[in-house]
């Protein structure tokens, strides 16, 4: 497939100037085939992606927050159904000014970030339609380390005591290396078309922790063996994997726990509104 080719990172422009980057967002809405999702389902809707959270539609929220990044520029919305999703205030405004496009959901997440991936310009910031707790900052800060990092690809970690400072009652299981505990914010690099193979890591949803299995056939015995005891450090399993893949890949901590809190089910989804509700008291 024919992508644009992806911008040197780290490199400056005419006169010395930095080079204005912009990523494009990969927003992945798709649904399961064949499932009703339960939250769908009570809200009434067809996917759960437009089920109403504190009063907003989950993707409504996520296209908000992506379209008020800087560092965005056009956005890709990767979905089965678009019907409901494309009667969305934000959503219709940024389709009406050529900003954002729709590209077709695949049987799996893998397939899907490829489909997303068409036409695209690199690098990419890929998130999903539930990551309602990410803002314009929170993407911002992500994108700002990956560049600063010089990346091939990266994922988003959350802290385990910021993850149980926004939730203490929610999750339990972490990654844990040698420097702590850290949780998945289901946002991801992909600084290049070579490097857009990381994808493959989230196959089958890429819930490691979960099923360790998944780390063998993505990463390799060896690395499953270190990530599973714990040997090393974020930064030195990472570059273990980088070595097998070819490319730079990144841990990027994030300065918030809330980040790592998508809404999976109804615990989450309580959790969430009790957070959007409590920001906006606060006048966030």
């Amino acid at each position: 497939m024919q992508h644009d080719k992806a911008l040197p990172e780290g490199k400056s422009g005419l006169m010395g100037k930095p080079m204005d980057i912009k990523v494009t967002a990969l927003i992945m809405a798709g649904k399961r085939s064949g499932v009703h999702d339960p939250l769908a389902q009570r809200a009434g809707v067809s996917q759960k992606c437009v089920v109403p959270v504190y009063g907003v539609p989950m993707i409504e929220r996520v296209v908000k927050e992506v379209s008020g990044c800087p560092e965005v520029g056009a956005i890709h919305v990767v979905a089965h159904d678009t019907d409901e999703i494309k009667t969305l205030p934000t959503v219709a405004s940024l389709m009406a000014e050529g900003r954002l496009h729709f590209r077709e959901g695949k049987f799996n997440l893998v397939d899907s970030v490829f489909s997303g991936a068409e036409g695209a310009t690199f690098p990419l910031l890929i998130t999903t339609a539930d990551n309602c707790l990410v803002t314009s900052e929170g993407y911002s800060e992500f994108i700002g380390k990956a560049l600063a990092e010089e990346a091939g690809a990266a994922a988003a970690l959350a802290r385990k005591q910021d993850v149980q400072a926004a939730d203490p009652e929610g999750q339990k299981k972490f990654y844990e290396f040698r420097d702590g505990g850290y949780s998945n914010c289901n946002t991801y690099w992909i600084g290049s078309e070579k490097a857009l193979g990381a994808a493959e890591i989230m196959r089958q949803g890429g819930q490691f922790v979960k099923f360790p299995k998944r780390i063998a056939k993505a990463f390799g015995l060896l690395n499953l063996i270190r990530f599973y005891f714990g040997w090393g450090t974020k930064e030195k399993i990472f570059a273990q994997v980088s070595r097998r893949f070819g490319f730079k890949m990144v841990p990027i901590v994030m300065s918030r726990g809330e980040y790592a809190i998508d809404v999976d089910n109804e615990r989450t989804f309580t959790v969430t509104e009790l957070l959007l509700a409590k920001k906006e008291a606060a006048g966030g």
